[in-house]
């Protein structure tokens, strides 16, 4: 990797829309002038939605993990997390060839086994460069209610904490969403009383209680971040996209293209 990259790793739950993101951002920057490459580090994909420019398939292949160690897909994806740090070394090199302005990385569709296992951050650490940021999904579906967006925004925060580098929240598939739905999670998401106040909303429950009081948590520690709505089929938010990049890490100004 060069120090000139921005390396963006698009993570998120499984169907949170990675992939379909990773390809609509790509088309967008390409017709915006600016030269980027694509990796994709799910070994277990079958079908992408771009033409990868890296493929970790070249090196780790769930198949013949399965195949060779006698396991199932979960327990060879374990085994294929713990391979490709091993490899994360070669794949970096291999992008690093291609000089682009910025990578992204489509992670696997199994949250756990990137934000948890060690093997990952060594994975981040060898591919991430000196411009590293996370670009977290979040599931339109799982954050229609009060207790669902604290959950969901808490998991993202998880995530950030154990990588350490700069992430932000993507409102994915924004276009499928009912209207109300909508205005109601950015409201939430901007003012944080109004949250609080629909959380308590009807009969107090236990899951209302504690997601006050991960709220609480989240807020004393700085956990919570604004959100953008994105949309791979509509294109919106892809350029509110590319702004923050430019936020995190040129102060607004667009970074040089090559």
């Amino acid at each position: 990797m060069t120090d000139e990259m921005v390396s963006m790793f698009f993570a998120g739950t499984a169907g949170a829309g990675k992939s379909t993101l990773v390809g609509s951002f790509q088309r967008w920057m390409d017709e915006n002038g600016y030269h980027v490459v694509t990796v994709n580090l799910d070994p277990g994909a079958e079908v992408l939605a771009y033409d990868a420019d890296v493929d970790v398939r070249e090196w780790v292949v769930l198949g013949q993990i399965m195949e060779e160690f006698n396991l199932g897909p979960n327990g060879a994806q374990v085994v294929a997390a713990d391979m490709m740090a091993l490899q994360s070394q070669d794949i970096a090199t291999a992008v690093g060839e291609m000089e682009a302005d910025y990578v992204l990385f489509d992670v696997p569709g199994q949250l756990e086994l990137f934000a948890f296992r060690s093997s990952s951050k060594r994975i981040m650490e060898n591919l991430g460069g000196r411009m590293p940021l996370l670009a977290y999904l979040i599931d339109p579906l799982l954050v229609a209610t009060p207790n669902g967006y604290v959950t969901s925004m808490l998991l993202g925060a998880t995530v950030k904490f154990r990588f350490e580098v700069p992430m932000l929240y993507l409102l994915s598939k924004a276009d499928l969403m009912e209207e109300q739905v909508r205005a109601n999670v950015m409201a939430w998401n901007e003012d944080v009383w109004r949250l609080e106040s629909d959380l308590w909303e009807g009969e107090v429950t236990a899951a209302s209680t504690f997601s006050t009081d991960l709220l609480g948590g989240m807020s004393d520690f700085g956990a919570s971040s604004h959100l953008i709505p994105v949309s791979s089929a509509s294109g919106e938010g892809l350029e509110d996209l590319y702004s923050m990049v430019q936020m995190v890490y040129a102060g607004g100004d667009d970074l040089e293209k090559r």
